[in-house]
């Protein structure tokens, strides 16, 4: 079985997002494997103390990745490359905020919501373009933010390596169609 999009992406996100951190010039706060002390109270529907985001594994903060990002990006339904790329951006800056970069790069209405005509308007682009065209719109944002001088080389680097990741996922051969598989164990059957 070959893994999905997100389950490829994750470590990747992670690789970016690092461990604990708690940097006063990070207006996220207590941080750990990119999960804010905000994003986990939320989660948990009440105040998280520092030391339970201290406390996160890969395997706790999983499931907020993939309802509070992937799936609020419709990642199983973009291209396994844009996929990546507007996920890594939904983490680092918000999932309305990166929808509204994809709406940007695709010139139709930025209203932040990744719905049925946005997704009709990535079918009609390749995703190598609006990879490239996301993340230099994803560059252009964070350069504007006042935190830019702190923090703006390591964002850089990582829209870079986003950027590159993303378009090698995109440059992949489509795997497959499912349609024939066995009834009793899902394997393909060979034509």
């Amino acid at each position: 079985m070959t893994a999905t999009t997100f389950e490829r992406a994750m470590p990747l996100v992670l690789a970016h997002e690092g461990g604990w951190s708690d940097d006063p010039a990070d207006p996220g706060g207590a941080t750990n494997l990119g999960v804010t002390i905000g994003t986990l109270s939320l989660w948990l529907g009440r105040p998280a103390t520092k030391a339970e985001v201290k406390a996160l594994t890969v395997a706790t903060v999983a499931p907020i990745y993939r309802q509070r990002f992937w799936d609020k990006i419709q990642g199983d339904a973009l291209p396994a490359g844009l996929g990546y790329a507007l996920f890594d951006f939904a983490v680092n800056s918000g999932p309305k905020r990166a929808v509204i970069g994809l709406q940007r790069a695709l010139e139709v209405a930025d209203d932040g919501a990744l719905g049925p005509l946005t997704l009709a308007a990535v079918a009609k682009h390749k995703p190598a373009d609006l990879i490239d065209a996301l993340c230099d719109g994803r560059l252009a944002f964070l350069r504007a933010l006042s935190t830019w001088p702190r923090f703006g080389k390591g964002w850089a680097r990582r829209v870079e390596e986003v950027r590159k990741a993303a378009l090698a996922m995109a440059a992949e051969p489509a795997a497959p169609a499912d349609r024939a598989k066995c009834p009793t164990c899902g394997k393909p059957i060979a034509a």
